[in-house]
């Protein structure tokens, strides 16, 4: 299996800057033991207008079958000489992949210290790979790697050209051409490769759901494609598929909501007159929050949906929280909150303190269990209400804090906001907006469900009318001394 990559370079900036990004000599030939074979990285040519790269992965099939991954794609082989004779040394799909995230593996994260600007830049890039398999032909290679922007050429590989009366081989030979990062350009690599192979030649096990969020991060939530490559990327297992679709639109959802601020959080009413600075309702969620918290005594926090970690900022701020976790399902969420947060140079004892962790809430997770507290601020109307179970049981039932708050609009209080259309919601995103009555009726439900005592706080201006533009809800096991409860027939009769 081979592949080149090439880019083009000035005096300012020498295209053998290459080296730098792909961490691998120029001057150097080096070879790298993998799972799949020897890899070789060396350099064709390697001057300041020109510099290409070239990755060969010398496959042993017979090796691969002793290890139970030369088969059959149904997992048995073809004919008795299938297990030996196949195209794997020669056809580039998800055992290359599986090289160049071994190989180039800081590259693939964007990661180079030596030249981090030109890592996050996007250079001139020309990709070769003589020979891919493309069950779907050119035009599905090109349905593929063009909605990210590479000029695409795909020329069908002719059975044997001494006899064309043969027809097309399922092979083409592939040239992508495009201005990208070089660590964007390997991701596409490494996640469509194997998808136009429509065959993984390794176990597929349940966390390639998470390697394929984290190579698809930034383009595969809006790539047109997006169910074929995540059903062939997971090799057609139906559940792993499913559940990346799953995480896929709660990312969609997640960035929606993060990449821009919601207006009617952080506007303020002008028209009262006052000579204080009117505080925005996103912070006065944030202060309500870090209240429930001290008065729960919480030391150890989970900030379930964190979004761009705003709250995890504002609680890191307090000697009296030991341990902060972020947990949210958009891996570029995250690493807005790592930049805002200033994690790379955090103390040690305050890196000691916060992390930050990609996952479903909508899924169990064993790494949740143990906390003090967690939060749910504006998480819930996101979902759609089937996938809300799943959530309660992933919090309340396994998680299962001694704390759980929740924040979400009051639908009522929506008449108050004279720039918010009539039959509006706040968010384009938000799957349902609740009164006062449908909250307490939810909580109350999953209070019983759970053992947990449930109560009721305004969050922002209380108005006798229609009550606050933000509802809380404070879970507690039941049972602890300094629980106080508020029945939903009190909410009710507030909402009435």
């Amino acid at each position: 299996m081979f592949l080149t990559i090439s880019t083009t370079g000035t005096a300012a900036h020498p295209a053998t800057d290459l080296g730098f990004l792909l961490h691998k000599h120029p001057a150097k030939a080096q070879s790298f033991s993998t799972a799949q074979g020897t890899a070789h990285v060396f350099y064709p040519e390697a001057a300041e207008h020109r510099c290409t790269a070239a990755l060969l992965l010398e496959v042993d099939p017979v090796a691969l079958v002793r290890r139970g991954r030369g088969k059959g794609r149904g997992g048995a082989p073809d004919s008795a000489l299938a297990q030996y004779v196949n195209d794997r040394p020669y056809a580039a799909g998800s055992l290359l992949a599986v090289a160049l995230s071994t190989v180039f593996k800081s590259a693939l994260r964007g990661v180079c210290a030596q030249r981090p600007e030109r890592a996050a830049r996007p250079l001139p890039l020309r990709v070769e790979v003589p020979v891919v398999p493309a069950r779907g032909g050119a035009d599905l290679v090109r349905r593929l790697f063009e909605p990210m922007g590479w000029r695409v050429t795909a020329e069908p590989v002719q059975l044997d050209p001494r006899f064309p009366e043969w027809g097309e081989s399922r092979y083409v030979s592939l040239l992508l051409e495009g201005e990208l990062p070089l660590s964007a350009a390997l991701r596409h690599l490494y996640v469509l490769l194997p998808v136009l192979d429509d065959a993984k030649h390794y176990w597929v096990a349940p966390d390639e759901v998470d390697k394929l969020l984290r190579a698809g991060e930034g383009w595969l939530e809006d790539h047109p494609e997006q169910k074929l490559i995540t059903a062939r990327y997971r090799s057609r297992r139906w559940s792993l598929a499913r559940e990346a679709m799953e995480r896929l639109e709660l990312a969609r959802l997640a960035e929606a909501d993060d990449t821009e601020a919601e207006e009617l959080d952080n506007a303020v009413d002008e028209s009262v007159d006052t000579e204080e600075k009117p505080v925005p309702l996103a912070a006065q969620r944030r202060e309500a929050i870090s209240g429930a918290l001290r008065a729960a005594g919480a030391a150890r926090v989970l900030d379930l949906g964190c979004g761009q970690g705003q709250l995890v900022g504002e609680l890191l701020k307090d000697v009296r929280y030991t341990e902060v976790v972020g947990v949210d399902v958009s891996v570029r969420a995250l690493n807005v909150a790592a930049r805002r947060l200033r994690l790379e140079r955090m103390g040690e004892r305050q890196a000691g303190r916060v992390r930050l962790l990609q996952g479903s809430l909508t899924y169990t997770d064993a790494r949740l269990k143990g906390y003090d507290a967690a939060v749910l601020s504006e998480v819930i109307e996101h979902l759609d209400l089937p996938r809300l179970p799943a959530l309660e049981y992933a919090v309340f039932g396994s998680a299962r804090p001694h704390t759980v708050i929740v924040t979400t609009p009051n639908v009522e209080y929506n008449v108050r906001w004279e720039t918010l259309p009539a039959g509006h919601s706040r968010h384009s995103d938000h799957r349902f907006e609740w009164t006062r009555a449908e909250f307490a009726d939810w909580a109350q439900a999953v209070a019983a469900r759970h053992g947990y005592a449930v109560a009721y706080r305004p969050v922002g201006p209380d108005d006798p009318e229609v009550g606050p533009p933000t509802q809380m809800a404070v879970f507690t096991l039941a049972g602890d001394t300094a629980t106080t409860t508020t029945t939903t027939t009190n909410q009710k009769e507030a909402a009435a």
